[in-house]
């Protein structure tokens, strides 16, 4: 099964196998342990629930403490579904990084950074006024379209929350997949602070062998 819950560590640089010098975001990825299944009979469709991390004892409900203790687990912090390559999984089957290897291709998903109410020109990259003396306009938006709307048309680029969106880097690549340390090397940056949860699964838009990364 290529899909497994991990903490976002850092990024550092990584000399591979072939020569190349490429940044990598480096990712404590499981093991996650399988805490649900679901069947198509029964819920009306297949799918695993991955478990990862650990819960706090005072954290858990008498609902959810039950239904670990009839599975026979301990409550974990983050559960995520997954529908794909699932055959084989029981529940408390563990899945770890040994199910990837350099050169996979894989979608991450995370929660971008907060940069709490931003301008116009650092939440939609908009160039701004003049810079010098006389221009009344540096870094303000220009119009707002129709004036007798008397309201904001919606999709308007204006100034408001910018970040905290659930955020999907496409098609990454793995670099190193260690499985002694449970660490996932994947080229490039990925959503979200440190420490944040990423959701790691194969790549829906996986290049053909040999294109250019």
């Amino acid at each position: 099964m290529k899909s497994i819950l991990g903490r976002k560590v850092g990024m550092t640089s990584y000399f591979t196998d072939d020569g190349r010098f490429v940044p990598v975001t480096v990712i404590e990825a499981g093991p996650c342990t399988v805490v649900e299944r679901r069947t198509k009979e029964r819920h009306g469709y297949d799918a695993v629930a991955l478990g990862f991390g650990v819960l706090k004892r005072r954290r858990v409900t008498k609902a959810l403490a039950g239904h670990y203790k009839k599975q026979g687990l301990e409550p974990a912090r983050y559960v995520r579904e997954f529908r794909d390559d699932i055959e084989g999984l029981d529940v408390g089957s563990s899945v770890t990084v040994a199910s990837f290897e350099p050169g996979d291709r894989v979608d991450v998903v995370g929660v971008s950074k907060g940069h709490g109410f931003s301008g116009g020109i650092k939440r939609h990259n908009f160039s701004g006024g003049g810079a010098s003396h006389g221009s009344m306009i540096h870094r303000q938006p220009a119009s707002n379209g129709d004036t007798n709307a008397g309201r904001t048309t919606r999709g308007s680029r204006r100034p408001g929350h910018f970040g905290v969106d659930r955020t999907t880097q496409q098609n990454l690549e793995v670099v190193r997949a260690d499985a002694e340390r449970n660490l996932l090397l994947v080229r490039g940056p990925v959503p979200g602070a440190k420490n944040g949860l990423l959701v790691i699964s194969r790549s829906r838009k996986a290049k053909p062998a040999g294109a250019n990364s």
